[in-house]
């Protein structure tokens, strides 16, 4: 039997990097997966083509900042799937800027997906989430040791690791585990604008001698949402090569 065989799983900004590894993997072991996406739609469907190869899943469009939006994706994916086992936010900009460069438009856009996003896919998944669901956050090392060129993310990211804590409070008396998971530099679009030697020197600062890959992430991810970790709650799992520990 499949690991999460039976299960459906959201997965938010999943139209590429680390949201298609965790959208696939979670299928290549049994999910039913929701791909959610904003403007890549062909970037989304080529995700829907790698879940198809080894299961099931459908596209889900929706800006997770626009809460409406979040509210019409979780109907249609309830209506298609019936029940959410696991929620993985996932969905998140960034973009590069000193505090003194940083007006309150991109900062209200920032948080306004990757914060109230993770708020808004959350609110309106949990009442389809039975017990022994499974919420996982994909926050970021910049959560614990900061960004001299994006406070705008870096607190989006740690409030991502209060919000999970406390919900992981508030859930466990209904089996619904609440993780983290914190990547560290990983190998995606993020970084897409890096030389070749630019990404050899950033690996060369991992203990672990190389950087990470978006598969890294899932299988992280895969973990959180599979029996295995039923007894784990409120945690965060760092996946930066020893970059960052803590």
């Amino acid at each position: 039997m499949s690991l999460l065989s039976n299960k459906t799983a959201l997965v938010t900004g999943a139209s590429r990097g680390i949201g298609r590894a965790i959208a696939v993997t979670l299928a290549q072991h049994g999910a039913y997966v929701g791909i959610n996406f904003h403007r890549s739609q062909e970037a989304a469907r080529e995700t829907l083509h790698q879940v198809q190869r080894t299961g099931e899943g459908m596209l889900l469009p929706a800006d997770v900042s626009q809460e409406k939006e979040v509210e019409s994706m979780v109907g249609d994916f309830v209506e298609a799937a019936g029940r959410i086992h696991i929620v993985v936010n996932n969905a998140g900009i960034y973009q590069r800027a000193s505090f003194d460069e940083l007006e309150r438009e991109q900062w209200r856009r920032i948080l306004g997906v990757n914060l109230d996003g993770a708020y808004h896919v959350t609110r309106h998944a949990l009442p389809h989430v039975p017990e022994q669901g499974r919420i996982v956050f994909i926050s970021s090392q910049l959560a614990f040791k900061g960004s001299s060129h994006g406070t705008d993310y870096a607190a989006s990211k740690a409030g991502m690791l209060g919000m999970a804590r406390s919900l992981a409070r508030e859930l466990a008396p209904r089996r619904i585990t609440v993780n983290v998971v914190a990547p560290g530099t990983i190998d995606t679009d993020m970084i897409g604008g890096y030389t070749q030697e630019q990404k050899r020197e950033r690996a060369s600062l991992v203990p672990l001698g190389r950087l990470g890959t978006p598969q890294d992430v899932a299988y992280a991810c895969l973990f959180l949402a599979s029996p295995w970790a039923d007894y784990i709650t409120g945690e965060t799992i760092n996946v930066n090569g020893g970059l960052y520990i803590h």
